[in-house]
Order: C-alpha cells, then sequence, then structure tokens
C-alpha cells in the first residue's frame, strides 16, 4: 500500500494559502507597492510621527522618557501577587486511631479530639 503524502502543519497551510491569495492578486492586476523602512502609516501632525522609527539606524539621539513610576507600579504589582495570603487552619473534627493490644493486634477504632 502506498504511503500517503505528508500532511502540512498548520503553519505551512496557512503560508500557502497566504501565497495563492498574493498570487491571485497579482493576477487580477493588482500591484504592490514598496515601503522605505521606517515610514509610518500615521496621519501627519500624529505625535507619534515626530521622532522617525529609523533613528537607531541614522545614529541620532532620542531623548528618553523616565518611565519609573511605571516600573514601581509594575514591581508593586508583582510583590502583591508574590506574597501568599495568611492560611487559616480549618478546624479539624475527631479522628479515628486504631488501637492496639498487647500483642500488636488490632483491638478496636477510637475517635480522639485534636
Amino acid at each position: 500500500m502506498p504511503k500517503s503524502p505528508k500532511e502540512l502543519s498548520f503553519k505551512a497551510r496557512q503560508r500557502a494559502q497566504l501565497q495563492r491569495q498574493v498570487d491571485e492578486f497579482l493576477a487580477n492586476g493588482g500591484a504592490i507597492q514598496q515601503v522605505p523602512p521606517g515610514a509610518s502609516g500615521a496621519p501627519p501632525g500624529n505625535p507619534w510621527r515626530q521622532q522617525p522609527f529609523s533613528a537607531h539606524r541614522t545614529g541620532e539621539r532620542t531623548e528618553r522618557v523616565p518611565l519609573d513610576h511605571v516600573l514601581a507600579t509594575l514591581e508593586a504589582r508583582k510583590q502583591a501577587h508574590r506574597q501568599k495570603p495568611p492560611r487559616i487552619k480549618a478546624r479539624r473534627g475527631p479522628k479515628r486511631k486504631l488501637i492496639y493490644d498487647d500483642f500488636g493486634e488490632p483491638l478496636r477504632w477510637q475517635w480522639i479530639d485534636e
């Protein structure tokens, strides 16, 4: 009996489907526009657009924003999760204990409060 071809993984099936969609788009007259690295899709005048994304490539120094208060909040949240609440011991009822005779043979069960 001939072996069936190995089934493609989910990622490979997704990749193949995406490639088919791109090929179909190009076959129907679509065109792919090349966008230069570091370009932003944000509208002009947006505060995010003031600093280029490619500042690290051009050697420009960007001003760092201090986020100490954010880090302190995150650390406090971590510490709160790490600390376990005190466990309240549940009161247990009487416990059964086996009583043995002088020869080590079980004699009877006895209820003992602890």
